[in-house]
């Protein structure tokens, strides 16, 4: 169990680093436009992101993403920040749909990846909203006996997760991480989304937190509120974990100072 104490306001925003948002547009039901994005993008840089890996969905049924697919866009829109002299570090990742067919893009290398900790590579996974589909933990064994770790994205909006935690208990142990929206810290979604997400702090599991941000108004890319809500519970120390350290690890990034 975390232990809670109450914590000084920041003395400077700390630069954080955003794992999970949807900025490219047009290839899922992220930015719309180029001028969405980018719009998205100066959001981000005033929130005091450093860097945002952009994940769009890789869903064959949905989106068709493939990483090959995926880097022309990204090129454009790196263009087009540097254009605009926004100083946001980008970088191409995946929002992957956790099924079978996720092997084939492997094999073929068309899965973009987060990063690297500790030789295993670090894939951002996604479960229907509604369910933890059965197999699926074999799945996850086979990922990782192929040094591949999922990072499972929100799972406290996933309706079997909000029943039971007890749900995602064989993913922890074998090794899966944990990626949490900072809205659903902060009060963004309804408050059984909320709760969940408090105890799946609580429960000492290895988490991260991200934006997931898909658009201007209703999910916007702030990972401050994320944090804020993180140090006011729990610490800054905790705090910057989850929304700095920790994501500077995957990303084979130092991390800097904790409050530059």
């Amino acid at each position: 169990m975390v232990r809670y104490r109450r914590v000084r306001t920041w003395t400077r925003s700390p630069t954080v680093l955003d794992l999970h948002c949807h900025f490219l547009p047009g290839v899922d039901d992220g930015a719309k436009t180029m001028e969405e994005a980018v719009a998205m993008a100066r959001i981000a840089v005033a929130d005091g992101i450093r860097v945002s890996v952009l994940t769009p969905h890789i869903h064959p049924d949905l989106y068709g993403n493939t990483r090959g697919s995926l880097r022309g866009a990204f090129d454009v829109f790196a263009k087009r920040l540097r254009e605009e002299a926004i100083p946001l570090e980008i970088k191409l990742g995946g929002e992957v749909w956790f099924s079978i067919e996720l092997l084939d893009l492997i094999d073929r290398d068309e899965v973009p990846f987060l990063g690297e900790v500790d030789g295993y590579r670090i894939m951002l996974i996604e479960f229907p909203p509604r369910m933890i589909p059965i197999g699926s933990d074999k799945l996850a064994t086979v990922l990782l006996r192929r040094k591949i770790r999922p990072l499972i994205a929100h799972p406290e909006r996933n309706m079997a997760v909000m029943e039971s935690l007890d749900k995602l208990r064989p993913f922890v142990d074998m090794g899966c991480w944990l990626q949490l929206t900072a809205g659903s810290l902060s009060g963004r979604f309804n408050p059984v989304i909320g709760q969940t997400a408090w105890r799946l702090l609580e429960s000492g599991w290895n988490c991260i937190v991200a934006t997931d941000a898909h658009d201007l108004r209703h999910r916007p890319p702030l990972l401050s509120e994320g944090r804020d809500a993180l140090a006011k519970r729990f610490g800054e120390q905790f705090a910057l974990d989850h929304v700095r350290f920790r994501p500077a690890r995957i990303l084979g990034m130092p991390a800097g100072p904790a409050a530059a």
